[in-house]
């Protein structure tokens, strides 16, 4: 896949990439000061060893967050993803902080969009909901969610269509769906962001997803694992990812001890919900991947970039407790999830909790500052 892409090669193909690194509500929220004393204390207070023996925890944990669960069958569901609109028009946004896992994706060359999954917990609401884009298909196909969304060009609707395996697309005018209790109007708001849907409501009218993730999607430290930023980690109070032209649209993540999490930033300011709640997360991790602008995708107007992830490879940011640590992703197939190591070839191992994924381009430079 490169320069213009047809439909075929979006969605059967994909590049292998490799770059060096530029360095410059849930309702309940996990406690990151404890799980470093922890993670100290079992390493060792003397010398942390860089490859740990750990003893197996067969503890159930719920697959998204990789926090330990009381009831595992209070998680004996399905997940359910949401496409979120990013712009600032789109704003406030619905939901985002009880969401387990954000995917942030590009739209267009100067934007992002969301793809919130939530499993743990579902919102009642969640929105303004968007568009699908390609990059959702080998995102969300190892979790085999419901996919909710507003629909998307008929070619990446035939890619969704190719997969529907791993995904149950119910877009909100979709025979069956449209008219129930999983989406409702917006008030106020323009038609274009007027679209808020209901997880849970959603989730009731799967036919075939109906069944938990089948695995962690996140290499998460359990047992007496050490977290990565633990044993080799330099500070990270702030990250800063751009994603327009020129590192134009920058989000950003403030550290805030705090709470023990990072706080997020849109390029026009903090990032706020209609709850009056500021987004926030456990984990930043920026995976940079290369972007195919195909213009077939933009209908004749604006690319709109495809993200190649598929048997792809590239460099990435771990961050936690205001640590960061680097080193190179790789998927394989559409269904297959993200593997990361470190530097010293030794397994990523991150922090249980929620986690916002970040998707720039594989040259994007990203400022991470102490």
């Amino acid at each position: 896949m490169g320069g213009t892409i047809s439909r075929r090669a979006a969605m059967a193909t994909a590049i292998g990439i490799a770059g060096a690194a530029t360095v410059g509500c849930s309702r309940q929220q996990p406690a990151p000061a404890a799980s470093r004393a922890l993670a100290v204390a079992t390493a060792g207070a003397a010398s942390p060893s860089l490859t740990p023996s750990p003893t197996a925890d067969t503890r159930p944990r719920a697959p998204l967050t990789g926090t330990l669960v009381a009831d595992p069958s209070t998680l004996d569901h399905a997940a359910v993803a949401v496409k979120v609109s990013d712009v600032q028009s789109a704003h406030p946004q619905f939901g985002v902080n009880d969401a387990d896992l954000v995917f942030v994706e590009p739209n267009g060359i100067s934007y992002t969009r969301l793809c919130a999954v939530f499993h743990s917990s579902f919102p009642a609401d969640v929105g303004p909901v968007r568009s699908i884009r390609p990059v959702d298909v080998p995102l969300l196909s190892p979790i085999r969610p419901v996919f909710g969304n507003t629909a998307a060009a008929n070619w990446v609707m035939h890619y969704v269509a190719a997969h529907r395996e791993y995904l149950e697309s119910l877009w909100s005018f979709k025979s069956g769906v449209h008219g129930t209790a999983a989406y409702s109007t917006l008030p106020g708001r323009a038609r274009v962001h007027s679209v808020c849907c209901h997880p849970d409501e959603l989730r009731k009218l799967a036919r075939r997803m109906k069944t938990p993730p089948a695995a962690p999607y996140l290499p998460f430290a359990t047992g007496d694992e050490v977290l990565s930023t633990e044993v080799a980690g330099k500070d990270a109070a702030t990250l800063s990812i751009p994603w327009g032209p020129r590192d134009t649209f920058n989000t950003g993540y403030a550290y805030d001890e705090g709470s023990g999490t990072y706080l997020r930033s849109e390029p026009w300011g903090k990032h706020v919900l209609a709850d009056g709640e500021r987004v926030r997360t456990d984990n930043v991790l920026v995976v940079r991947a290369r972007w195919t602008m195909d213009k077939i995708y933009a209908g004749g107007g604006a690319p709109d970039p495809v993200v190649e992830i598929i048997k792809g490879r590239g460099s990435f940011f771990y961050a936690h407790g205001g640590s960061y640590v680097t080193g190179t992703w790789t998927k394989g197939a559409v269904n297959d999830l993200f593997q990361f190591t470190l530097a010293d070839d030794s397994p990523l191992r991150i922090a249980p909790g929620r986690t916002f994924l970040e998707l720039p381009q594989v040259d994007a430079k990203v400022l991470i500052r102490s």
